[in-house]
């Protein structure tokens, strides 16, 4: 059974740090783009960054481009979202997906997807 698990997520004063952890079954983890998605109230789940399989190409929106940066570790089969110089806008539920495109991930498309974390910056 393929599975997503999200931890890492918390309530963070503006400017400060969070990092998401998603763990991801081998099969997936090995083959698939990644990619970490969010969701504010009221609002569209909306891409955040993806990485391809292979770890070599990286895309991120224009919203969160020089304060996050994700990355995956193959030993761990985890794929991680550094949130650095947090704001108010950037609270919602954070998701982790999977997909066989890194096309799609851009595009907030994904087979596989974890069951959330929240992510609450205080102003």
């Amino acid at each position: 059974q393929v599975q997503l698990v999200e931890s890492g997520g918390g309530l963070v004063q503006a400017g400060g740090s969070l990092r998401l952890s998603c763990a991801a079954s081998g099969r997936i983890f090995r083959d698939y783009a990644m990619g970490w998605f969010r969701q504010a109230p009221g609002k569209e789940r909306e891409f955040v960054a993806g990485i391809s399989w292979s770890g070599s190409t990286t895309y991120y929106s224009d919203s969160v481009k020089g304060r996050f940066t994700i990355s995956r570790d193959y030993a761990k089969n985890t794929v991680y979202l550094q949130m650095n110089s947090l704001k108010g806008e950037d609270t919602a539920v954070y998701y982790c997906g999977a997909d066989s495109s890194l096309g799609d991930v851009r595009f907030s498309r994904a087979q596989y997807w974890g069951q959330g974390t929240q992510v609450t910056v205080s102003s």
